[in-house]
């Protein structure tokens, strides 16, 4: 796609987190101009109605009408729901469809639409030729990109791995886990060894290192905060510390987002980016990899809107010069 004019964004389920997240990179991304934000339900509503920061950013209003006059869709849709979108919807051909939900990640295709795995890390080639995006999820991408060196290299065995994820990874929808008083001073596990994006995990794996059949152990935590994952990944390995560096360095060299840290790291160090930052330490003979990233960017509409550069052949950094919030 040529860069002289603006592309026409279109953002489908625009009232939720990840909804909030894509408007507010759109409206500052230099190549971008967002045509339509749809919601039934704030349909003639200005968008800082729901999303108060947007209050002088933008007097735009949600509609409840679609339009094919658009270069690139954004489905921010809850799961299921894409699918079901998406059949009784008369999207035109010529319009890219880059899906936020977990519809289409394990190949799924709807209307003759085939979706590529969109994890740029991975797969920036296939994305770049693109159509359709199945966006990862935010566990699969912070797990994904603390595994897929080893992955590639042929070295992944049985992974053992701790998540813990802000209250925003549970979506806008109220309910007993997301309330303040339930959730402050409070943590908790849930769907232990059995998250959904063990499936997207595993195919990735698969993909990298072909017969790989080890177990991801994963356990997700909920968090006493509102952003950000932090994954602590570990498993058997005759690597030293300096080697797995130098493995892990060179596999994200390139990338413009992925970084390996020689020093601890810290959640806020990614918070509002759309970076991952991986540190990793050797104990015995066990390698331990931690990955950060911000759930509603680097594990959402920050790594969707990264989907989109690269299929419409602009920078992969544009509109994803981010500053993290340090304190």
């Amino acid at each position: 796609m040529a860069n002289d004019k603006k592309i026409k964004a279109g953002i489908v389920g625009g009232a939720g987190y990840t909804g909030g997240e894509m408007i507010r990179l759109l409206l500052n991304h230099p190549d971008v101009t967002i045509s339509f934000v749809h919601s039934r339900s704030n349909a003639g509503n200005p968008l800082y109605a729901v999303h108060a920061d947007l209050l002088g950013e933008t007097e735009q209003l949600f509609t409840g009408e679609l339009s094919n006059d658009i270069d690139v869709m954004f489905l921010c849709l809850g799961h299921g729901e894409s699918k079901k979108f998406l059949e009784a919807t008369d999207v035109a051909a010529h319009v890219k469809v880059i899906d936020l939900s977990q519809d289409f990640r394990l190949g799924e295709t709807v209307k003759d639409r085939a979706f590529v795995y969109g994890l740029p890390e991975m797969q920036r080639e296939l994305i770049k030729s693109a159509q359709n995006i199945a966006n990862p999820g935010c566990f699969a991408t912070g797990i994904q990109l603390g595994l897929l060196p080893l992955a590639k290299a042929g070295l992944l065995k049985e992974v053992h791995t701790t998540g813990i994820t802000g209250s925003t990874g549970a979506g806008q929808s109220l309910q007993a886990t997301s309330h303040f008083t339930w959730r402050a001073n409070n943590i908790s596990t849930y769907k232990v060894l059995n998250h959904q994006h063990l499936k997207e995990i595993r195919r990735s794996l698969q993909l990298l290192q072909p017969g790989y059949q080890g177990d991801v152990n994963f356990v997700p935590v909920r968090g006493d905060y509102p952003r950000g994952i932090w994954v602590t990944s570990y498993l058997q390995s005759d690597l030293s510390l300096e080697d797995a560096v130098k493995l892990y360095k060179d596999f994200y060299a390139g990338h413009p987002f992925t970084h390996v840290s020689d020093k601890q790291i810290d959640l806020k160090q990614v918070v509002n980016t759309n970076k991952c930052l991986i540190q990793l330490e050797k104990t015995g003979d066990k390698l331990v990899i931690h990955s950060i990233e911000d759930n509603l960017l680097k594990g959402a509409s920050g790594q969707a809107v990264q989907n989109m550069n690269l299929m419409c052949g602009l920078e992969e950094t544009a509109g994803l010069k981010l500053k993290s919030i340090v304190f």
